[in-house]
């Protein structure tokens, strides 16, 4: 338990010494991957368990027409029509967006992440307006997508793919019509062909589910990521691997998983997860009446309120109640084992090596980057890429290390205004970090908890990457 602690304590304390660093750490834009061959089909995908849905089958979905129908050779037709006239930038986008586009939504939201990740100024005055979803376009601009938005944002987004497609797979397999391009050898398909049924397009849920998703989360994208979404069912019909109808059959599910989720979003508590300066005062009160400290904002000018200061009572995924999970108290302040933790930040400050501020500035995460939980889905991104997942494989792995990231998110909030342990900046006299100090308490550390959270699941689904994710 000891080397565990002070392996974490390492771990913070070298990202609380970090120079600041933003985007330029991020890789490229997108992971630099087409296609490739599914390992597996998991044709009994439509009998897996959603999250917020039903069954599979609890979104009704009409049955296709036959293959050898008249409306399906004209859809056929029209396919092949399209395809013969695709321009240079049609061909790139459906090199883009490959035969796993929720790998590239993943990627979208991260985008949007490290855009909004900004912390809101202060006015001339002194004081804070915050974002506020019913005037996006500010001052300021909603929203600060902060790590507690950033994985709420990738949590709903992550489990609206994974239901629509067990919803698609659950069709596919009962309907069981194949894909154009097996259908009519002249067809090129611009993939690695399978024997996954079309009907209705994977794609094409993916597309509408994200969108609709993402659009709420940072509703001043709106055009953007209709744009995208057209580029992307554009181009399952370009792929020779979609008729309209497939497509047509996927948006269905698509919006069905979508107002789904949203119906949750709009009832889980985020929207008073922002308190007013005289909740977050009695929070604070109430710390220092139960422990004898409280954590004090030394920013100038002083926001007047933490950030999120009740993302601890936002409604979790996986678990019924946040105080069944809250971690054991901190060190008192006058204890050995403080005045040990202060020796070794200490130890750090006197003695960073070049390695400490390569780690520390790999695992920053910082404003204007895609954030902890969005740092995990990079990595969760090539890992499922390098294994080659088929899309349901990897919305689930997604929406499973979301949702962990989420609760163990709203666990690390909870404990963080429960406790309110002051940051070390508050307690060492003349302490300086090369970092700005983040506006919320100190325990549990966001970095720690965030990461521990995605690393075991990606080492529960990708048992020989364990010691990688774990490491």
């Amino acid at each position: 338990m000891k080397k565990m602690r002070n392996k974490i304590i390492t771990l913070v304390l070298a990202l609380g010494l970090a120079i600041f660093v933003s985007c330029e750490k991020d890789t490229p834009r997108y992971l630099p991957y087409e296609s490739y061959s599914f390992t597996e089909l998991n044709e009994n995908g439509g009998d897996w368990t959603p999250v917020l849905e039903d069954s599979g089958a609890s979104i009704a979905l009409d049955e296709p027409d036959a293959t050898d129908s008249q409306a399906y050779q004209d859809e056929l037709a029209n396919m092949k029509q399209a395809m013969a006239n695709m321009t240079s930038e049609q061909k790139k986008a459906v090199k883009y967006w490959t035969n796993n586009p929720a790998i590239r939504w993943n990627e979208i939201a991260l985008e949007l992440i490290a855009k909004y990740n900004l912390i809101p100024g202060p006015n001339a005055d002194g004081t804070y307006t915050l974002p506020n979803p019913a005037n996006p376009d500010g001052p300021p601009p909603f929203p600060f997508a902060h790590p507690p938005y950033a994985c709420r944002a990738l949590a709903y987004m992550s489990v609206a793919q994974f239901d629509g497609l067990i919803t698609a797979w659950h069709y596919k397999y009962e309907y069981n019509r194949a894909a154009p391009y097996q259908l009519d050898e002249a067809i090129e398909y611009a993939y690695e062909e399978n024997n996954l049924p079309s009907y209705p397009s994977d794609g094409a849920v993916i597309a509408r589910a994200s969108r609709k998703i993402l659009t709420a989360m940072f509703p001043l994208e709106a055009e953007y990521l209709q744009k995208l979404e057209e580029e992307n069912l554009e181009s399952l019909l370009l792929s020779g691997g979609y008729v309209t109808s497939d497509i047509d059959a996927g948006l269905v599910i698509g919006d069905a998983v979508s107002a789904t989720g949203l119906a949750r979003a709009a009832n889980d508590g985020m929207k008073n997860a922002q308190t007013p300066k005289a909740v977050s005062d009695s929070i604070k009160q109430a710390a220092y009446e139960r422990f004898g400290w409280a954590w004090d904002n030394l920013e100038i000018p002083v926001r007047p309120v933490g950030l999120t200061p009740l993302f601890g009572k936002v409604t979790m995924w996986s678990i019924a109640d946040v105080e069944s999970v809250r971690p054991i108290p901190p060190p008192q302040l006058d204890s050995q084992e403080f005045l040990d933790d202060v020796q070794l930040l200490k130890d750090y400050a006197r003695n960073m090596t070049e390695e400490h501020r390569r780690i520390a500035n790999f695992w920053q995460d910082g404003l204007g980057t895609y954030t902890p939980p969005g740092h995990w889905n990079r990595i969760a991104n090539e890992i499922i890429v390098e294994h080659q997942l088929n899309p349901l494989q990897t919305t689930r792995t997604l929406a499973y290390m979301n949702m962990a990231i989420m609760d163990s998110g709203i666990s690390c909030w909870d404990a963080k205004y429960y406790y309110h342990y002051p940051r070390p900046i508050q307690m060492i006299e003349n302490f300086e970090t090369i970092a700005g100090t983040p506006n919320f308490p100190s325990y549990t550390s966001g970095h720690s908890v965030f990461s521990a959270a995605a690393s075991e699941v990606l080492a529960y689904i990708f048992p020989d990457e364990a010691a990688k994710v774990r490491g």
